[in-house]
């Protein structure tokens, strides 16, 4: 109830105690899945940031409890003639719908930020730097390094940026139930805002090598300068952003190793 992990595993490693303990109802009919059912204090809850991480967190301990009951008391009602499950939906039910907004949220301004770098790179294909030869019609700095940078640093930016619209318009279009925000919400976020680093990053990278291939015969001081100042939005972006992407992929990944005993507990 008060979501103590390595409490929880203390008592599993007990062995024959925890099988006694998930047989006990208190006064009102609660076994211990009931108990985890319920939302715990908003102290327990925010240990992690996000509506919709908050929602996976309570999903793990949920489906973890219900491993160690019988089958019967999982469908066993309380004095108020609710199941486990029925109890789960209700007391989560401010907690799922925060979660959705939050992932809707998410998913409509990263749609937003993609759809801006697929117009500003699309654009950038029909800009060949450097010009194009007039009696061929072809790149004049086609064989030229840089020019090959621009040319897979735009075909990833685009290809990425294409790839995490498809996944976040997925996530909007769908019809989200509260067992999705285990694993396979949290997976559409990781690969969306992965796309989404990588998109920006070659995107910047196909721009530098454009100012270099179109001022390799004048570099100067101004140009790099330019340059360095026109990379600081998209660090600042990437190193804000990464908080969140690590959060997520500990909270997806790593969770699944939060009811494991180890001996430092006994």
């Amino acid at each position: 109830m008060h979501r103590h992990a390595n409490i929880f595993n203390l008592i599993f490693e007990i062995g024959f105690t925890k099988d006694v303990m998930a047989t006990l109802e208190d006064n009102d009919g609660k076994n211990i899945l009931h108990l985890a059912a319920k939302l715990p204090h908003p102290n327990r809850v925010n240990i992690v940031s996000g509506a919709a991480l908050q929602m996976q967190r309570e999903l793990l301990w949920f489906k973890e409890v219900e491993k160690l009951v019988q089958p019967s008391f999982r469908e066993k009602k309380n004095k108020n003639g609710q199941t486990p499950q029925e109890l789960f939906t209700q007391e989560h039910k401010e907690l799922l719908s925060n979660g959705e907004s939050w992932m809707k949220n998410t998913a409509s301004s990263c749609i937003l930020v993609a759809t801006i770098i697929v117009t500003v790179i699309f654009a950038m294909v029909f800009s060949v730097p450097s010009g194009n030869d007039n009696n061929r019609g072809i790149p004049t700095s086609l064989r030229d390094t840089l020019f090959q940078v621009f040319v897979i640093s735009d075909a990833i930016a685009l290809s990425s940026s294409s790839f995490l619209i498809l996944v976040f318009l997925s996530i909007l279009s769908s019809q989200n139930t509260k067992d999705d925000f285990l694993i396979s919400l949290p997976f559409k976020l990781i690969l969306g805002f992965s796309s989404l680093f990588i998109s920006i990053i070659t995107m910047m990278i196909a721009f530098i090598a454009t100012i270099f291939l179109a001022y390799q015969d004048r570099l100067n001081w101004v140009t790099i300068h330019m340059v360095l100042l026109a990379s600081m939005p998209t660090t600042i972006f990437v190193l804000l952003c990464c908080p969140l992407l690590r959060e997520i992929s500990y909270s997806t990944y790593r969770s699944r190793f939060l009811f494991k005993s180890s001996t430092t507990i006994l």
